[in-house]
């Protein structure tokens, strides 16, 4: 049996800053690797998550030149949880900024759980710009998917768990929880915006993995965190992703050319299989893989190891 890929050693930017991208909004941004190595960007999960160092791990450092940035509103861009000029195309935007920043012609592009929605939107639009995707914990927004994890769905897997989502909600107001949720998110009432944030991001923290995993939960209720996680997820939901009913899946056939790879979890929770099931169906050129040990988390050792593979593969130039 083979062994699973683990993550390359922590490794340090090389280089770090801020680009203004306009709308008063300034997004931090971090390069790791090897500078003019194969050029490779970065896209996070939330929308909102935010950075962490574990991701620069899954690169070959000596192969690579990564980009990572904090999305607008969130980690270390500014203003803080800003819903001003916040929507996916104002992010893919900021990704072609960033690429001629960076001064490539095309990169791959590497995201999982919202970072696969982002991924997905980009190289639909600016196919010409990638050379690879790697893409984890297929995600698309349709209502269908926003419904299961924050209406009726994985609320019967984790009943404990909903508990405590449930709880900033009063009974009558439960039958639109994403509306319930954004009333509180952009009210005046700080106290009852930090406990339905806080409620909204613990939910998600404690079903992104197989088993319990507070090294991958706990974060998920630092108020800093909680408030820009939870105000722009719900800002980017309940808008729909500002995209059609089912266009990432319907226009997939855009990305034909493009080498890719897909990886989820048999017992992701937060995105369930159907959907990157179905990508595969309407892009079957890309390699597909299902962890079956495995949920949603990033750091799944299933998945870790199938991305690895991947960007390896990727940085030897194999297709």
């Amino acid at each position: 049996m083979t062994a699973l890929r683990t993550p390359y050693p922590e490794i340090e930017p090389y280089a770090s800053g801020y680009l203004d991208v306009g709308d008063g909004h300034q997004i931090y941004w971090e390069r790791v690797g090897s500078p003019g190595a194969k050029p490779a960007v970065f896209l996070h999960g939330g929308p909102g998550g935010g950075l962490s160092t574990n991701q620069r791990r899954a690169f070959d450092p000596a192969r690579y030149d990564v980009l990572l940035f904090d999305q607008r509103g969130c980690g270390k861009s500014t203003p803080h949880a800003s819903l001003e000029a916040n929507t996916t195309w104002h992010l893919i935007e900021d990704i072609e900024r960033l690429r001629q920043m960076v001064g490539v012609d095309k990169w791959l592009v590497f995201g999982g759980s919202w970072g696969s929605t982002l991924a997905l939107a980009y190289a639909q639009r600016h196919t010409e710009r990638v050379s690879e995707l790697v893409l984890r914990g297929i995600f698309t927004l349709r209502k269908a998917e926003l419904a299961w994890f924050y209406q009726e769905g994985a609320s019967n897997v984790y009943p404990d768990k909903w508990e405590g989502y449930l709880a900033p909600i009063p009974p009558a107001e439960r039958h639109d929880l994403m509306a319930a949720y954004r009333k509180r998110l952009i009210g005046d009432d700080r106290a009852a915006q930090l406990q339905a944030a806080k409620a909204w991001a613990k939910w998600e923290g404690e079903t992104l993995t197989l088993l319990p995993d507070p090294s991958v939960s706990d974060g998920f209720t630092d108020p800093d965190y909680a408030l820009a996680f939870a105000r722009i997820e719900n800002h980017f939901f309940v808008h729909d992703g500002w995209m059609e009913e089912g266009q990432l899946i319907r226009n997939a056939g855009k990305l034909r050319d493009i080498p890719g790879v897909i990886v989820q979890g048999r017992y992701d929770m937060c995105t369930p299989a159907v959907t990157a099931w179905e990508l595969h169906r309407a892009w079957p050129e890309a390699e597909f893989h299902i962890v079956n040990d495995a949920g949603h988390a990033f750091s799944q050792p299933g998945i870790m190891h199938h991305l690895i593979e991947a960007t390896d593969r990727f940085a030897g130039g194999l297709k």
